[in-house]
């Protein structure tokens, strides 16, 4: 039935494969990406729906041109008041859509390099927030010797320590933990489905095993989840929404002492903090991006954020080097001045 009303020249015929087949199992894209690119289509369909006036049986891949997507940004930026990011993450998802309509159907071609060089809105490059370093060790020993607050600290030093991503570090599960090694370390898997392995401090595992002998006493199933929650008695895996309210609410205990703290306290500060740390320190960027677990070394330099200190020592550097040296025409001030074509 889909079929016969949705005809391939109809620009919404192809989205639900795209969906939930072409992302999922050929794409390899997680879950949470498929809904931002189903939410960005949704909108896309509303502003063509409300706003442009066509039905979904209506609308055709050749009326989705340069300018109606340019102006839907336009739209999406000066009408909705959505920030660049928010738009660019709409037309990307627009883009990619039509890129995998072509593929399927060649004559859309045309279609898709057009709307292909719809521009992106600029995005001001801001210095990602991190926490300084004597803020940082309040701020992981806020949380008190309660059982809850066992679980909070140890959910705050696994962040920091591993650098993983809040929905990898909801994604572990006590199968991924290895401490029976010289080199302890947990299993992440990340984006894309894409698993890595990333060291963990003694110290970190000292937490760890406190947490476990609390919260998994009993533990027989290894795939259990690391951090959970327990609801209408069933245990469930903890949701992001909760770990960034644990977060904020020992961030608010410390702020008064650390006035200087960012606004906005949010479990990715951890992973910009320990990756900006790591490169203070001297270690490799192209180690810092396997830690993270990112593709390529031009994601990770966003973290390599140099401290005063760096920046002061680089500017002595520079400034000491000719302190002592007498300039070099000095005694040639004739030869200097036939050089520049004087007289």
């Amino acid at each position: 039935m889909r079929n016969k009303i949705l005809t391939q020249e109809l620009f919404f015929s192809r989205t639900s494969d795209f969906l939930d087949v072409y992302l999922l199992t050929q794409a390899n894209k997680s879950s949470k990406t498929v809904k931002s690119y189903r939410d960005a289509l949704t909108i896309f369909r509303r502003y063509i729906c409300d706003e442009r006036n066509y039905s979904i049986t209506g609308f055709q891949f050749s009326e989705c041109t340069y300018e109606f997507v340019l102006d839907f940004t336009a739209y999406l930026k000066e009408n909705k008041k959505y920030a660049p990011s928010s738009v660019n993450q709409r037309l990307a998802a627009i883009k990619s859509y039509l890129c995998y309509a072509a593929d399927c159907d060649i004559s859309l071609q045309q279609i898709y390099l057009s709307v292909l060089k719809v521009p992106f809105l600029s995005i001001p490059k801001l210095q990602r927030p991190i926490i300084e370093k004597d803020a940082l060790a309040e701020l992981l020993a806020a949380p008190d010797s309660g059982k809850f607050q066992t679980r909070d600290r140890v959910m705050l030093v696994v962040l920091f320590d591993s650098a993983i991503r809040l929905e990898e570090l909801l994604n572990l599960k006590l199968s991924d933990l290895n401490f029976d090694v010289d080199n302890p370390y947990i299993r992440v898997h990340g984006k894309g489905d894409k698993e890595r392995i990333v060291a963990i401090t003694k110290k970190t595992v000292d937490h760890l095993k406190i947490y476990i002998r609390n919260y998994h006493l009993n533990a027989t199933e290894r795939s259990r989840p690391l951090f959970y929650s327990i609801i209408k008695g069933n245990m469930n895996t903890m949701s992001e929404r909760n770990v960034e309210r644990i977060v904020k609410k020992y961030a608010d205990i410390i702020r008064e002492k650390y006035p200087t703290l960012p606004a906005s306290i949010h479990p990715h500060i951890f992973r910009s903090t320990r990756a900006t740390g790591l490169y203070r320190n001297g270690v490799d960027l192209e180690l810092i991006s396997r830690i993270l677990g990112h593709n390529s070394t031009t994601t990770t330099r966003i973290y390599a954020i140099p401290s005063v200190e760096m920046l002061r020592k680089a500017m002595e550097k520079g400034s000491a080097s000719g302190i002592d040296e007498k300039p070099l025409w000095e005694g040639h001030e004739d030869e200097l001045i036939r050089l520049c074509g004087l007289r």
